[in-house]
C-alpha cells in the first residue's frame, strides 16, 4: 500500500470511528436534582446501582494483555484500516493505534505494551513530539508493566519532546529539574523550561476578550472532600485552625444546593444581595456549578431595574440599593464588553460603567480605565485609564494593580511598579506573578535570584491549566467512579508538577486507608485492589510532601514505619513524623512521635518525652481528646512499672517549678529597688490616651466613681447603726420594766393576796449651787436673772 493510499485509509478509518458512540461508564453518576423528590430519586438510583450493577467487570484494571475481545464489525473495519496504513508507517495511523490503545477510545480494549510500541515507533519515525511525551511517561510510572520504570529515560524523552515545542513535557521537564528527579537539581534548566510554558500561559491568558481569559482552577484534592487523608478531624485540612468550628445550625455546613436554594427563595422575597449573590455564582461558576451567562444577565438586571429606570434616572436614593445595583451594573458592562451572554457592545458597556461609577464601584472604575487604555469605544487615553486604575487599585482590584504596575515598568519606576505587583500577588493574579518572575529572572531593579524566577514562573505555569493538564478529565473520570481513567490522568498531571494531582494519585494507590475497609468485605470491590500501588504511593507521597504537604509529609512516616512499599526504616519515619510536626499543625504528627518515643521505635524510648509530645497533640487539636487521653493513661501506668522496677527507661518526671523561693532579705531587697513593681506589670492599654480612645465611655467607670457616693455609703451605715442601737435600747428598757412587774407579782402572791407596796424611787440627789428646781441651771421666765441670762450675762 503506498502512502497516498495509506492517507485516504486512515480518513475511511476515522469516518468510521466519528459514527461510533462513545461508551457510557456504567457507574457514572446521575445528576441529583433539588426537593425531596428529585433527592429521593436520585439516591434509589444510586442505591441500585451499588446493590445490582457493580460487579467486576471482564477486564482488569491497568491490565497489560486482556485477550481476544470481540469488536464491533465497524470498530474491526476501522482497526483493519489502521493496521494496514501503519505497516506504511503512516504517522496518523500510528498515533490513532497508540492512543486507542493507550486510552481505549471507541471500545477498544486497552493495551499498554501495545500502546507503547506504537508511540515508540512514531517517536523513531519523525520524532513525533506527542509519542516522545507518552514513552517519557509510560518509562517514568512504569504504567501497565508496559516499560520498566526508568527515570533518566523518562528525563531524556521528555527533553526530547520539550525540544520539539511540547508544552506538556516542558512542564515535565522543569519540575525533574527543579525537584531533582533522575537528575541533579538545577535551577537555572527549571527556570528555562518554566519560562517557556509561562509564556505559553500568558500568551493564552490575553488572547482572550478584553481583561483576558477566565481562569477556572480544576486542581484540588479529592481526600479533602472527605476531610482529609486521614479523615473529618484528623487531618490538617479539617483539623485545628482549619477545622469548621461553627455550630450545628449555621451554614457553614450547608450543601451548595442548599445554599442556592436559600439564595433563590431570599431573592423571591425582594432581597437584592441574595439576586446579585445568585448572578454572581452563575456568572463565575465553580467546579460543582457550570457558568449559566444567560442566568447570571437575568439576576443582574433584576437588581440594576430596582435602582435605575430605563432612561437612566435613579428611581430611589436608598444607598445601600445603589450599592448593590453599581455591583450589578458593573457585571452588565463587564459582560457587555466582553460578549459573554449577549453581542458584545462597548456603548452598552461604557453605559453600565459609568452608572456604577456613580456609587464608586470598584469593577466599574477598572473597567473603564481599561477600555481608555485600550481604546474600546472611547478615545484611547492612558493618562485616564491610569487614573480609573488608582482608584480601583484602592479598592484592592487585582487585576486593576496588575495594569498600574504595568504602566510603573513602562516608565522605568521598578520599586512602585513591583509594589503593585506584590499586592496583586496576593489574590493570585496571573500576569502580577508572570512580571514579578521576570524581575527576578532578569534581576531588574535588584539581584537575580533564580529560585524566585523558578517558583513565580512554577505559579504562571500552573495556573494555566487548559493549555497542558488532564486536570479537568481526570476530576470528571473521578466524580464516574472510572477509578482508572482517574489515575492516568491524575498520573499525568503529577508528571508535570502539580501538588494536588500527585496526592491525588496516593491516595487513589493508598491502600492503606483502614483496618475495616469495605474492599476486605465485598468480594466484588477486591477487584478494585490492582489499583493499588504502595510503592508507586510512596513515591507521589513523597513529592507532594516536598511541596509543603504536611499529611503527606505524615503519609510518608506511615509507609516508612510500617515497610509499605520499601524496607522499613524507623529513623526516617521519625524523621518524617518531627518535620510535619514542627508546623503545629498536624496532631496525628504529634501523637505519632508519642507513640514512638513510647515505645522506642526509631527514636530512645522515653516516657517524658512521649508525654510532651501527647499533650502537644492535644493542644493542636482538641478532637484528639479522647486517643491522647487514652494514651497518657497507658502511658502513666508504664511509667510507674518503669519507675517502681528501676527500669532504665526515662519517666514521666514532674515539671520543673521555674518560680524561686525568695528568702525575706531578698525579697525586701527586691521589692526596694524596683521603684514601680506595679506600673512596670501594667497593660499597654492602662496608658491609652483618652482623646484616642475609638470606644470612650468603656469599663473606664470602674477606677472613676465619684467619691460622693462613697460617701453616702458610709452616712448610710452609719445611719443603720445608730437605728439598730436605739431599737436595741428600748427592747432592753422594756425587758427590764417586764421583769420588775413580774417580781412584783411573785411578792404579792406570797403575802396571801396583799398588794406588795410600791417600789419607792430613789431619793433625789442633793441640788448643785445654782441649780433650779426642775433640775437645770437655766433661770425660768420671770426670774430677775433671766434677763441677763438672754444678754449674755451669764457668769458676770
Amino acid at each position: 500500500m503506498l502512502r497516498e493510499t495509506a492517507s485516504v485509509a486512515v480518513q475511511e478509518a476515522l469516518s468510521i470511528l466519528r459514527t461510533l458512540q462513545p461508551p457510557r461508564n456504567r457507574l457514572a453518576r446521575f445528576e441529583k436534582a433539588s426537593g425531596f423528590v428529585g433527592a429521593s430519586m436520585y439516591y434509589a438510583k444510586e442505591a441500585f446501582i451499588f446493590l445490582f450493577m457493580n460487579g467486576p467487570r471482564a477486564d482488569e484494571y491497568l491490565e497489560t494483555d486482556p485477550g481476544e475481545r470481540r469488536l464491533s464489525q465497524p470498530l474491526a473495519k476501522a482497526i483493519n484500516l489502521l493496521e494496514e496504513a501503519a505497516k506504511e508507517q503512516e504517522p496518523d495511523a500510528l498515533f490513532l493505534l497508540a492512543e486507542m490503545n493507550f486510552y481505549g477510545n471507541f471500545s477498544y480494549p486497552k493495551n499498554y505494551k501495545e500502546a507503547f510500541r506504537r508511540y515508540h515507533d512514531l517517536a523513531s519515525l519523525d520524532g513525533n513530539g506527542s509519542a516522545q511525551h507518552m514513552i517519557g511517561f509510560m518509562y517514568a510510572t512504569g504504567i501497565g508493566g508496559a516499560a520498566e520504570p526508568d527515570q533518566a529515560k523518562a528525563l531524556m524523552y521528555h527533553t526530547f519532546s520539550a525540544l520539539e515545542g511540547n508544552t506538556k513535557s516542558q512542564m515535565t521537564t522543569a519540575f525533574r529539574h527543579h525537584s531533582g528527579i533522575g537528575t541533579p537539581r538545577n535551577c537555572n534548566e527549571a527556570a528555562y523550561w518554566y519560562k517557556q510554558v509561562a509564556d505559553k500561559a500568558i500568551a493564552w491568558s490575553r488572547s482572550g476578550p478584553p481583561g483576558g481569559q477566565t481562569v477556572q482552577k480544576d486542581s484540588y484534592r479529592v481526600a479533602d472532600e472527605n476531610g482529609g487523608v486521614y479523615g473529618e478531624g484528623a487531618s490538617v485540612v479539617s483539623s485545628g485552625a482549619h477545622a469548621n468550628k461553627a455550630g450545628p445550625n449555621s451554614d457553614s455546613h450547608a450543601a451548595f444546593d442548599d445554599v442556592l436554594e436559600y439564595l433563590d427563595l431570599m431573592s423571591r422575597k425582594g432581597d437584592l444581595k441574595a439576586t446579585f449573590s445568585l448572578g454572581r455564582l452563575n456568572y463565575e461558576g465553580s467546579r460543582t456549578m457550570k457558568r449559566n451567562l444567560k442566568a447570571a444577565r437575568y439576576y443582574f438586571r433584576l437588581v440594576a431595574r430596582k435602582y435605575w429606570a430605563k432612561d437612566g434616572s435613579v428611581i430611589t436614593e436608598d444607598s445601600g440599593i445603589g450599592k448593590v445595583a453599581s455591583k450589578a451594573a458593573g457585571y452588565l458592562g463587564r459582560m457587555s464588553l466582553r460578549g459573554e451572554g449577549m453581542e458584545q457592545s462597548f456603548e452598552k458597556a461604557l453605559v453600565w460603567f459609568k452608572r456604577g461609577l456613580t456609587n464608586g464601584d470598584a469593577l466599574c472604575q477598572y473597567e473603564l480605565g481599561l477600555m481608555y487604555l485600550h481604546g474600546f469605544g472611547v478615545r484611547k487615553d492612558p493618562v485616564t485609564a491610569a487614573d480609573y486604575y488608582k482608584e480601583a487599585a484602592k479598592q484592592d482590584i487585582a487585576s486593576a494593580q496588575t495594569y498600574l504596575g504595568q504602566l510603573f515598568l513602562d516608565q522605568g519606576d521598578i520599586p512602585t511598579a513591583t509594589r503593585y505587583f506584590d499586592l496583586a500577588a496576593r489574590n493570585g493574579h496571573i500576569e502580577a506573578f508572570y512580571h514579578l518572575a521576570e524581575i527576578s529572572n532578569n534581576g531588574i531593579g535588584r539581584e537575580r535570584s533564580c529560585g524566585m524566577a523558578t517558583a513565580y514562573y512554577k505559579l504562571v505555569a500552573e495556573k494555566a491549566e487548559p493549555i497542558h493538564s488532564s486536570l479537568n478529565e481526570a476530576n470528571d473520570a473521578y466524580e464516574d467512579g472510572d477509578m482508572e481513567r482517574a489515575l492516568v490522568n491524575y498520573m499525568m498531571a503529577a508528571e508535570q508538577g502539580y501538588e494536588s494531582a500527585q496526592a491525588n494519585v496516593a491516595y487513589i494507590l493508598d491502600g492503606h486507608r483502614s483496618f475495616l475497609s469495605l474492599d476486605s468485605l465485598l468480594s466484588w470491590k477486591k477487584h478494585r485492589n490492582s489499583l493499588r500501588n504502595t510503592m508507586l504511593a510512596l513515591i507521589y507521597w513523597t513529592r507532594s510532601a516536598k511541596q509543603s504537604n504536611i499529611d503527606s509529609m505524615v503519609k510518608m512516616g506511615d509507609y516508612y514505619l510500617g515497610g509499605l512499599g520499601i524496607e522499613a526504616d524507623m529513623e526516617k519515619a521519625a524523621t518524617c513524623y518531627q518535620t510535619a510536626a514542627e508546623t503545629h499543625q498536624s496532631a496525628q504528627a504529634l501523637w505519632n512521635l508519642g507513640y514512638i518515643h513510647e515505645n522506642g521505635m526509631g527514636v530512645e524510648q522515653d516516657f517524658h518525652l512521649a508525654k510532651r509530645f501527647y499533650d502537644q497533640a492535644l493542644e493542636t487539636n482538641q478532637e484528639a481528646y479522647l486517643p491522647v487521653k487514652m494514651a497518657l493513661i497507658k502511658l502513666r501506668v508504664r511509667s510507674f512499672w518503669n519507675t517502681i522496677t528501676h527500669g532504665k527507661v526515662n519517666s514521666i518526671q514532674p515539671e520543673p517549678d521555674n518560680k524561686k523561693n525568695w528568702s525575706f532579705s531578698e525579697w525586701m531587697s527586691n521589692f526596694l529597688e524596683d521603684h514601680h513593681p506595679y506600673y512596670n506589670t501594667a497593660d499597654d492599654d492602662d496608658f491609652v490616651d483618652p482623646s484616642s480612645d475609638p470606644m470612650p465611655g468603656g469599663d473606664d467607670y470602674i477606677d472613676d466613681i465619684d467619691e460622693s457616693i462613697i460617701e453616702s455609703l458610709i452616712i448610710l451605715g452609719l445611719a443603720g447603726a445608730l437605728a439598730f442601737l436605739v431599737y436595741y435600747r428600748q427592747q432592753r428598757q422594756n425587758s427590764h420594766r417586764r421583769e420588775m412587774e413580774r417580781q412584783q407579782q411573785q411578792q404579792q402572791q406570797e403575802r396571801g393576796g396583799v398588794p406588795a407596796p410600791p417600789i419607792q424611787p430613789p431619793a433625789p440627789e442633793p441640788p448643785l449651787p445654782g441649780q433650779q428646781p426642775d433640775g437645770g441651771f437655766f433661770p425660768p421666765l420671770g426670774d430677775p436673772n433671766y434677763e441677763q441670762w438672754i444678754a449674755g450675762g451669764v457668769g458676770h
